[in-house]
C-alpha cells in the first residue's frame, strides 16, 4: 500500500487521472479528439477523467486500442483503486473476519500462485 511521509496510506489514483494527465498528454490528444476517436461521448470521457466513472472492461479495451498499452492495464489500476477504497471503508469489519487457508492442491487448482 502507497504510503506518505507520515506513514499515512494514499489511495491509488484512479485510472481517468493517469489517463488524464499523463497519457493523454503523452499522445498529443485533447479530450475531445480522444473521445472522437475512442467512439465515445466527451462526457463519458469527462466522467472517466474526472474519476467519477470506473473504467469498464469495455473502456479497457477502448484505452488500450488508443495507447497501445493493454485492456489489463486500465482494469488493474481501476481495481487497485476501488480495492483500497472498499479496505478502507471495511477497516473495523475486516479484522472480525476469520482467515481460513486453503489446500495448497487447491489454490493451484483454481490457479491461486501467490501467498496473501
Amino acid at each position: 500500500m502507497p504510503r506518505t511521509r507520515d506513514a499515512l496510506p494514499v489511495a491509488p489514483p484512479h485510472p481517468g487521472w493517469i489517463l488524464r494527465d499523463r497519457v493523454l498528454p503523452g499522445l498529443g490528444l485533447s479530450v475531445s479528439q480522444a473521445a472522437r476517436e475512442l467512439r465515445i461521448a466527451r462526457q463519458t470521457l469527462h466522467r472517466v477523467l474526472a474519476g467519477r466513472a470506473a473504467i469498464s472492461p469495455e473502456m479497457a479495451a477502448r484505452l488500450a486500442r488508443l495507447s497501445g498499452t493493454t485492456p489489463q492495464f486500465w482494469l488493474e489500476r481501476q481495481q487497485q483503486h476501488d480495492l483500497w477504497h472498499a479496505e478502507q471503508a471495511l477497516t473495523g469489519i475486516l479484522g472480525l473476519i476469520p482467515t481460513h487457508t486453503l489446500p495448497a492442491a487447491l489454490q493451484a487448482e483454481i490457479g491461486l500462485h501467490h501467498d496473501r
